[in-house]
């Protein structure tokens, strides 16, 4: 991981208020957003690709997507010019293929060699938001612009084209194999709300959803409070933050945002992996905020020494229990708005979150329980292993603590049963001291690792909802994988940066990759199709292509296209002019997000198999 730490600690310092509902460390700093926007990291090792990416994809052809559902190979959305702050989008060029070769050295004519094993796509933190929720902390943005996301309204609109989209694609590009699941790694919710919840696994499974809660014929959240701390989109009158950073004025924009949308359901089965967010409210509050979850009032508006006490106890992460926000909310219920109750917006136990998966009702395109079973709800346990393809294993794991905090962990009993599943598929691995280990039952199945949390992101730090089993970070869960040569890949979110970091080992067939996607709720709005081969040289490549959703990067000239297709194009365009970002760009690519080139469209290989161990 050479090279990543200046990058880490900017994202890090971002985490926590994105945990809160927020967008950046600008809003605990007091610094500028831009300053704060992660920074670019060198790929010394890797290369373009020989040919380009249509050259590479079979002979036999795989079938092309629909004109308006193409991969980041073919184009991207990128800012255009205007002479206002506000950018519109446009259609940009696509990205390159790059092979990255840190862990194995690419075997020259691997491409007529290749052997089909998997083809997938990866969605993480959609994070789809209940914005009226009397649990959200808007009144950080007071500590800086970034700490609010203007476009978080449109959420559900943004996850319905990103499902339009993956039921458009064709075969992969480098297998030619439809994508046979969707795997979702984690905050698929903002506010940890059953509300939110069924609006999620609508998306995923199909039907009528309505964004809207309270009062079901009127918006009442922080966009039409009078507030000049927040855009205002359908207020005339009101020379808000946003509008004075250029985010136009668009009559009927809350209405829009509160109808009902319906999403067609992915054709395909899907799987779920938990994050902090699907766990706590917030993402890093405590469960026992409950009632002001489902109560009247909504505060938008507090001291300069509220704002900072809490946003110290969110950087510290020293308050499991939310003493400190609840003595905020409790000291400023006089001045809050009052809106209407709601008991939809309470909040999801491990166990409101499993029934739900389990429920036939939710079953969509399967399976039933999206990965979870009977067993995991009696336990309570989030963790599960499944069949990605012949000769292929998914193993999904919680890193969430329960008891407030946006980090991550594994707790020493799914530290052991992720021990046990590894070495089940491995018939060679190593223990601890480095002896090989011979398992003569073992199946000897290639094997994916999904998370929400990425390694940097995960910490020893103590639950106080499990405080007799310790915590384990990262570093340990690296130094487990390690011990097994049929690890390819750990795959998950959390960051919102596209990030692909290679795990050397001084035995090559102990190394893998880590494969770090961004959000679906900040720029760049990307999701993953994985595809996985064997290269027939002791070998496998994973290709991971980025995918937008099947919104037009172009939105209406005069804002006036307030349809769902609409309203999911200015989602994304809302997005690309978050404060500080466009500044930031380089090439049209703001890299601390949406990584460098090795970082988005990759063939990562890696020496392969039980025959490399």
């Amino acid at each position: 991981m050479a090279g990543t730490e200046p990058v880490s600690a900017a994202v890090n310092r971002r985490r926590f208020l994105l945990a809160s509902g927020a967008t950046a460390a600008a809003g605990v700093a007091g610094t500028s957003a831009g300053a704060l926007l992660p920074r670019r990291r060198p790929h010394p090792a890797v290369e373009p690709a020989a040919r380009s990416a249509a050259a590479q994809r079979p002979a036999r052809g795989a079938p092309r997507a629909a004109p308006y559902a193409l991969t980041t190979l073919e184009t991207t959305a990128r800012l255009g010019g205007g002479a206002g702050p506000y950018r519109r989008l446009v259609s940009g060029p696509g990205w390159p293929l790059v092979v990255r070769k840190e862990l194995a050295t690419p075997g020259a004519g691997r491409q007529g060699r290749r052997t089909p094993l998997a083809c997938f796509v990866q969605f993480t933190d959609l994070h789809l938001a209940d914005v009226q929720n009397p649990l959200r902390t808007e009144f950080l943005r007071s500590r800086g612009a970034s700490s609010w996301r203007a476009q978080e309204a449109l959420t559900v609109a943004g996850a319905v084209a990103l499902v339009e989209q993956v039921n458009a694609l064709g075969g992969g590009p480098y297998t030619g194999l439809r994508p046979a699941f969707v795997m979702t790694t984690g905050d698929n919710v903002d506010n940890n709300s059953a509300i939110e919840l069924e609006w999620f696994l609508t998306v995923m499974n199909g039907g009528r959803i309505t964004p809207n809660t309270g009062d079901p014929a009127a918006y009442e959240g922080a966009q039409n409070s009078g507030l000049p701390l927040y855009w205002h989109p359908g207020d005339p009158h009101l020379r808000d933050l946003d509008k004075r950073r250029g985010l136009p004025l668009i009559p009927g924009f809350l209405d829009a945002a509160t109808r009902p949308v319906t999403s067609p359901g992915l054709r395909v089965p899907w799987y779920s992996t938990v994050g902090n967010h699907d766990d706590l409210p917030g993402g890093c509050l405590s469960p026992a905020l409950n009632d002001f979850a489902v109560g009247s009032r909504k505060l938008l508006s507090v001291s300069a020494a509220d704002a900072a006490a809490y946003a110290k106890a969110l950087g510290s992460g020293d308050d499991p229990k939310s003493e400190v926000l609840k003595a905020i909310l409790t000291r400023n219920a006089a001045s809050a708005r009052t809106v209407t109750a709601d008991e939809r917006r309470r909040l999801c136990t491990p166990h409101d979150y499993l029934a739900a998966h389990l429920d036939p009702a939710h079953a969509g395109a399967g399976p039933v329980g999206h990965g979870y079973t009977q067993d995991n709800l009696d336990g309570e346990r989030m963790y599960y292993s499944f069949k990605v393809a012949e000769n292929v294993v998914g193993i999904s794991i919680d890193t969430t603590y329960r008891s407030g905090h946006y980090e991550g962990s594994l707790g020493s009993d799914q530290l052991r049963w992720l021990e046990g599943i590894l070495a089940a598929h491995s018939s060679r691995s190593y223990d601890a001291d480095g002896r090989l280990v011979r398992n003569t039952g073992a199946d000897d199945a290639h094997i994916l690792v999904f998370s929400h949390h990425h390694s940097p992101s995960m910490t020893r730090r103590p639950d106080a909802a499990r405080t007799d089993e310790p915590r384990h970070d990262g570093a340990e869960v690296i130094a487990l994988l390690s011990r097994f040569p049929n690890v390819v890949a750990w795959i998950n979110g959390h960051s919102h940066v596209n990030r692909i970091t290679p795990h050397p080992h001084a035995t090559p067939a102990r190394s893998f990759w880590e494969v770090n996607t961004a959000s679906h709720v900040d720029y760049p709005h990307h999701a993953r199709l994985i595809e996985l081969t064997d290269n027939g040289d002791g070998t496998v490549s994973l290709f991971t292509t980025l995918v937008e959703s099947a919104a037009p990067h172009r939105t209406a000239r005069d804002f006036d296209d307030l349809s769902a297709v609409g309203l999911a194009s200015l989602y994304r365009e809302v997005a690309y002019n978050a404060p500080g970002l466009a500044e930031s760009m380089k090439g049209g690519v703001q890299e601390g997000w949406a990584g460098g080139a090795g970082d988005r469209n990759a063939e990562l290989v890696v020496t392969g198999g039980p025959a490399a161990g």
